[in-house]
């Protein structure tokens, strides 16, 4: 396979403008996508002709506003291209305005009160900064999504918004510097780790199909714990899988550039080339779109559920942030941070950010999945630190403590061989335990679930540094002599919050105290988090920003509330119903035949003991007796629902949530004693070890 030639066939991509286009039309759209110039609306019907004319060469006969409401999913609404031409014929057609704006219903999706079900007009408006594609015989043209009242109800208006906001600031920052930057663009690489397991196991678990993860089961007798499927060799299924997934992803663009085993068993992950957030976001959606696809073409199933499994690692999603210009990476050290100014200064304004905006970024990766893997022992911690790393940790610290800093020599390694080529010594080592680490030249932001949209941490990412350096700009521009207030203000934001970095263990139980002393937040459930967003100082960042207004930004509290009390909700139904109309019965038939047996045995040899056999029964029946008890409180409680969003979040995870952990804790007894050939679904050595 010729790599090159494939790559980005599906895109309307650069090329494909360069060659279907007017070069007045082409230099205008490239303006608004490099510059962020407001689009030139003439060039509207020129675009729309040459978009569906490539779109028809690809086979493409429909074309779709491809958009990102509130639900961590995409969403589509496809027209034909045809239309009648007279007679009884026909002809294929995209207006400019047909690419511009769409008006799917506003009122069937997430808006956190702002719409009522019976105001349904929404409009979704072309991005021409995130290439079109074509899918299944569709061109998918990628849109924002607002409300006819003008209320962003998606994902991708915000990021944008986000998205101009840290632009202009660092730009002023930069400027200080005697820097003229054209445009300041966000980058985002977003790693991807999931499951895969055989598809038809997969569909005898009401669970997985239904929610994404195992309500029951016990662990299978090997798990991680020998560490021999990290970056172990991909077993046949799955090799041939990864293959065609990167020759699909390469034909839409994506970059997806390293693939591996994880630490759990079936467990897997794909990491991308970082590229312009905006185009990161969509690729990801996308990528785990055709992730599930390109699987059930291999009798697969890709799991995406950030913790399908107990007993094994849960999947995450790391996203390596950074800013540039096109000659610059503004999170680029060099070789002596400690004499780089401005480096120093941005890397004070990204501290100053965490620290201050602790509750946005947790719960912006809050959701019911994401709470199984936070402070799990697998995952970062629920509590937001920052990881500097030896060199750049010494040299806060010297500022800090008003030590001098003295430099490290390069190092360098050698396995002690001969034949073993010289290396050169990183000068930090990994931290694999910190949410938030700094990691060379970007920022690894490592606490999002592996089944989320990458857009919400980066929108909030990009407004808390925008402010820290708008902040910034604000102070040193009234600076009569520059460079020792650059010193001064750096090393004040420093000592503030300084207590936000942590270079040490996040998994080790002394943090969570250590973490309270500092006055750190620990907000270990989504409705925990997320009750955080409606105080007035975490509104008004975003308001100040201009990338939410107040009401959009309690309406996206009220949602992510919403959903999760939704999800929870689902899994405690799929549940009932699971343990009523399988688990029990299959138990109950169970003990039914070894009483059966024993009454038998008993019959013929009344002298002989039966002690584990009636020790057995009687712990089969008190399991699958207990596990109903909970079934009916679970029942009872789900019932008894408030009706504030943030009453039921709580009630959610603080009394549903231990109901459903009572039933499992029964069941799972249960399947612990059951024969297997009376257990009544796939057991998770069934689930895990399945692909060869």
């Amino acid at each position: 396979m010729n790599v090159p030639e494939i790559f980005g066939e599906n895109v309307f991509n650069d090329v494909v403008m360069r060659s279907t286009l007017p070069l007045d039309v082409y230099r205008s759209l490239r303006n608004t996508i490099d510059a962020g110039e407001t689009i030139d609306m003439t060039i509207a019907d020129t675009v729309a002709k040459a978009m569906k004319d490539w779109a028809l060469s690809k086979g493409a006969t429909h074309y779709t506003h491809w958009f990102q409401p509130l639900t961590n999913l995409t969403a589509e609404k496809h027209d034909g291209f045809i239309e009648p031409a007279g007679g009884d014929s026909v002809i294929m057609r995209l207006t400019g305005k047909s690419l511009i704006v769409g008006e799917p219903d506003a009122s069937s999706f997430p808006s956190g009160g702002s719409r009522a079900t019976c105001a349904a007009r929404g409009y979704t408006a072309w991005d021409p900064t995130s290439p079109a594609f074509v899918k299944d015989g569709t061109l998918y043209i990628p849109t924002i999504f607002v409300s006819y009242t003008g209320e962003t109800l998606d994902k991708k208006s915000p990021l944008l918004k986000s998205m101009t906001a840290i632009d202009r600031a660092a730009k002023r920052l930069l400027k200080l510097f005697g820097i003229e930057a054209l445009k300041v663009n966000t980058t985002v690489g977003p790693e991807q780790e999931y499951f895969l397991v055989d598809e038809e196991v997969y569909k005898k678990r009401e669970d997985l199909v239904l929610t994404g993860r195992t309500l029951f089961g016990n662990p299978a007798p090997k798990g991680q714990e020998l560490d021999d499927h990290y970056f172990g060799a991909l077993k046949q299924r799955v090799s041939d899988f990864m293959k065609d997934l990167d020759e699909t992803l390469w034909k839409y663009g994506i970059l997806s550039k390293s693939k591996h085993n994880e630490a759990a068993p079936a467990q897997h992950e794909l990491a991308p080339i970082f590229t312009n957030m905006n185009l990161a976001v969509d690729s990801n959606q996308l990528t785990m779109d055709l992730m599930k696809k390109v699987a059930q073409k291999h009798k697969l199933a890709c799991l995406l559920h950030e913790k399908p499994f107990v007993g094994i690692n849960g999947s995450g999603k790391h996203n390596n942030w950074s800013l540039s210009t096109t000659k610059l990476n503004l999170l680029d050290p060099g070789d002596h941070p400690e004499q780089n100014a401005m480096f120093m200064l941005i890397l004070a304004c990204v501290i100053k950010s965490v620290d201050k905006y602790q509750a946005l970024l947790r719960a912006c990766v809050a959701s019911a999945s994401n709470d199984h893997r936070l402070g799990g022992g697998e995952a970062p911690p629920a509590i937001l630190s920052v990881y500097l790393g030896d060199e750049l940790g010494e040299i806060v610290d010297s500022i800090v403590l008003g030590k001098n800093y003295v430099p490290h020599k390069s190092a360098r390694g050698s396995i002690g061989v001969p034949e073993s080529p010289i290396f050169p010594i990183d000068s930090t080592d990994r931290n694999r335990t910190s949410p938030f680490a700094f990691t060379g030249n970007k920022f690894e932001f490592r606490m999002l679930g592996s089944s989320a949209s990458v857009a919400d941490p980066n929108i909030v990412l990009n407004t808390i540094v925008a402010e820290a350096f708008q902040e910034a700009a604000e102070k040193l521009e009234k600076a009569e002599d520059f460079e020792p207030a650059l010193k001064a203000y750096t090393e004040k934001l420093l000592k503030k919050h300084h207590r936000i970095i942590f270079n040490y263990n996040g998994y080790g139980p002394e943090w969570e105290a250590e973490a309270a002393r500092r006055g750190l937040l620990n907000l270990k459930t989504t409705a925990d988090a997320v009750a955080e967003l409606f105080k007035k100082e975490n509104v008004d960042v975003f308001v100040r920003q201009g990338v939410y207004t107040k009401n959009e930004a309690i309406a996206r509290a009220k949602i992510q509330l919403e959903n999760y009390v939704k999800n929870i909700r689902v899994e405690a139904l799929t549940a009932i119903d699971m343990a009523t109309k399988q688990i029990y019965p299959a138990v109950s038939s169970y003990s039914a035949k070894l009483c059966e047996n024993l009454t038998a045995k008993k019959a013929l040899f009344s002298s002989l003991p039966y002690l584990e056999e009636e020790t057995l029964i009687k712990s089969l029946v008190c399991a699958n007796e207990n596990m109903m008890t909970a079934v009916k409180k679970l029942e009872a409680d789900l019932a008894d629902m408030p009706k504030d969003e943030l009453e039921a979040a709580k009630r959610t995870a603080y009394v549903v949530v231990p109901d459903m952990e009572k039933v499992r804790k029964y069941a799972d007894e249960s399947e612990k004693l059951c024969a297997k050939e009376y257990w009544p679904f796939p057991t998770y050595y069934d689930l895990l070890f399945s692909v060869k």
